[in-house]
C-alpha cells in the first residue's frame, strides 16, 4: 500500500456560518418556528476541542480535504469555496488546484486569500502557519461513526451559514440509511474490504467497517489488526483464504485497477466462497474512503451486495 494511500485512508473535512434575516409572512402564521438563523461572529468547536472564530460570512473558503469539498457543495456554499485541493475531485465543479492537502504549503494557501481553510489533518504544521497570518482553520479530522460524520457536515453549515441547508442534507442521509438498512436482512457474513492488491483492509473500528456493521457483516481483517496498524491491517494471502469471505469488497479500483476480473485472475482465488458466487463488488475509491453525504450510495452498495448473497 502506498504511503499517498495510507494517508488517504486516514483523512478529509471541513467549516463556517452566516447571516439570514427572517420574518414572518401571512402565509407563515406567527407561531410557525422561525428556521436557524445564522450571524457572524461565531465561535465553533472544532472536533479537536479548539475553538474556532470566524468575523465574517466566508467567501473565499479554501478546501483541502476531499470530503470536506464535498459537503461544502452538498450543503450549499460551493458559490463560497474560493480553491481546493488536488484529491479533491467531486463535485465536477469544485476549482480544483495543484494545492496539497498531505503537503500543505502555507505560502501558497494564502496566495488564493482565503477567509477560512479547512484541513482534514494538521500536516506540515498548517494550522499553526495559518493562524500565525490570522487565518481561520476549522480541522476536521476522519470520521470514525456517522454520527462524526453528521457532526461535521452541521459544522460547516455554521461555519458557512448554511445553517438549513446542511441540518437538509443531514436529515436526508440519516433517512436514506434507516431506510435501506431496514429494508436489509442482517446475516451474518463475512466479508473482506479491500484497499490495495497487496491485501491492505480496513477493520470494524474505522469508519468504513461500521458502515459495513450495520448489516450485521463480519469482518475477517479484524484478527489481524494491531495498536500500530490503527485500523488498517496488512492481511496474509493464508489467512485470508483460512477466513473465507461471503463479500469482498474493491476499493481500489481507481488507485489500483483493480476489477472483479483481475481478483479473479489471482493465483488460487478462485478458491473463495466470495469469487465462486460472483460477490465481488467493485466500489468507488473516493466514496469508499470518504465521509460525505455519498455514503448514502455506499449504504445502497453495500445493501445490494448483502441481499445478492443471503438470496
Amino acid at each position: 500500500m502506498s504511503s499517498g494511500r495510507r494517508v488517504t485512508a486516514l483523512l478529509l473535512s471541513l467549516l463556517s456560518v452566516f447571516a439570514l434575516v427572517s420574518c414572518a409572512t401571512r402565509e407563515q402564521p406567527a407561531s410557525s418556528p422561525a428556521p436557524p438563523q445564522a450571524a457572524f461572529p461565531v465561535t465553533l468547536s472544532a472536533p479537536d476541542g479548539k475553538q474556532v472564530v470566524i468575523e465574517r460570512q466566508p467567501s473565499r473558503i479554501v478546501s483541502l480535504s476531499p470530503t470536506a469539498t464535498e459537503v461544502l457543495f452538498a450543503i450549499g456554499a460551493g458559490k463560497q469555496v474560493a480553491a481546493v485541493d488536488d484529491q479533491s475531485t467531486y463535485p465536477a465543479e469544485a476549482p480544483r488546484t495543484q494545492l496539497s492537502g498531505f503537503k500543505p504549503n502555507v505560502e501558497a494557501i494564502t496566495q488564493q486569500n482565503p477567509d477560512l481553510v479547512v484541513v482534514a489533518a494538521d500536516l506540515n504544521d498548517v494550522v499553526g502557519g495559518l493562524a500565525a497570518v490570522k487565518i481561520p482553520v476549522l480541522l476536521l479530522p476522519t470520521a470514525k461513526t456517522l454520527d462524526d460524520a453528521y457532526a461535521q457536515w452541521t459544522l460547516l453549515g455554521k461555519a458557512t451559514g448554511q445553517i438549513t441547508q446542511a441540518d437538509d442534507v443531514v436529515r436526508k442521509a440519516r433517512d436514506d440509511i434507516k431506510r435501506v438498512v431496514d429494508a436489509t436482512p442482517a446475516k451474518p457474513l463475512k466479508y473482506y474490504h479491500e484497499l490495495g492488491p497487496d491485501l491492505f483492509s480496513a477493520t470494524s473500528a474505522t469508519f468504513i467497517g461500521r458502515v459495513y456493521a450495520l448489516f450485521g457483516l463480519q469482518n475477517v481483517a479484524d484478527p489481524a489488526d494491531t495498536p500500530a496498524a490503527g485500523g488498517f491491517p496488512q492481511l496474509g494471502e493464508q489467512a485470508l483464504f483460512q477466513a473465507n469471505p461471503d463479500l469482498i469488497f474493491l476499493s481500489d479500483t481507481k488507485c489500483c485497477a483493480q476489477t472483479v476480473e483481475t481478483v479473479r485472475a489471482r493465483p488460487q482465488w478462485s478458491t473463495l466462497t466470495a469469487v465462486q458466487r460472483n460477490n465481488i463488488v467493485a466500489l468507488d475509491d473516493d466514496i469508499a474512503s470518504r465521509w460525505g453525504p455519498r455514503i448514502v450510495t455506499l449504504v445502497e452498495q453495500v445493501s445490494a451486495a448483502v441481499k445478492r448473497a443471503a438470496a
